[in-house]
Parts: C-alpha cells; structure tokens; sequence
C-alpha cells in the first residue's frame, strides 16, 4: 500500500525560493547589494536564479575577496540548508571577532 495518501509536494519555484532567502538573508541583517549580501563591506552570499533552481555561493571567511562555496537550491530541504549554513558562518565570524 503506498503512504503518499494522494499528497505530492508542490512545485519548486526558484523565483519565489530566492525572494524567500533574500528575505531570510535581511534578517540575518544582511544588507543587499545587486545580487550579493554583504556583512560590514565584505561579501558574504551571492544569489542567482538559474535553470529552474537557485544558485548560491556562500563565502568561507569574511574577506575583502573571499573564497566561495557553491550550494545548488532546487527543493525546500536545500533551501532551509544553506540557511542554516550562512547562520552557522555568521555566527561563527561574530565570535572570532
């Protein structure tokens, strides 16, 4: 007996995926600039719709020309992810300041 009950998850939407992170970016007070968030003048995380997902590189240290870690978004789960992982970094440079 299948356990879907009939539900499938809806569709993903990388437009409004990347509306939802760059909203969840600006409360991490984050501030926007073009496609990128910055963390006092120093990119942090750069956004980009891109065939039906959402690409993002998160910066692996906060520097005037940092390294980056690409993350691919193509669900919810991913989404919720790189969230978490971009709170982690913040949290993470704030206590090495």
């Amino acid at each position: 007996m299948p356990d879907d009950f009939g539900f499938a998850p809806p569709p993903f939407d990388a437009g409004q995926s990347l509306l939802q992170l760059q909203r969840a970016l600006r409360d991490c007070k984050l501030s926007g600039r073009g496609k990128g968030f910055e963390l006092r003048g120093k990119a942090v995380v750069e956004l980009e719709a891109r065939d039906g997902a959402v690409a993002a590189r998160v910066a692996r240290r906060l520097a005037a020309t940092p390294e980056w870690d690409a993350f691919t978004v193509k669900n919810a789960a991913d989404q919720r992810k790189l969230i978490d992982e971009v709170k982690k970094r913040l949290a993470r440079w704030t206590d090495e300041d």
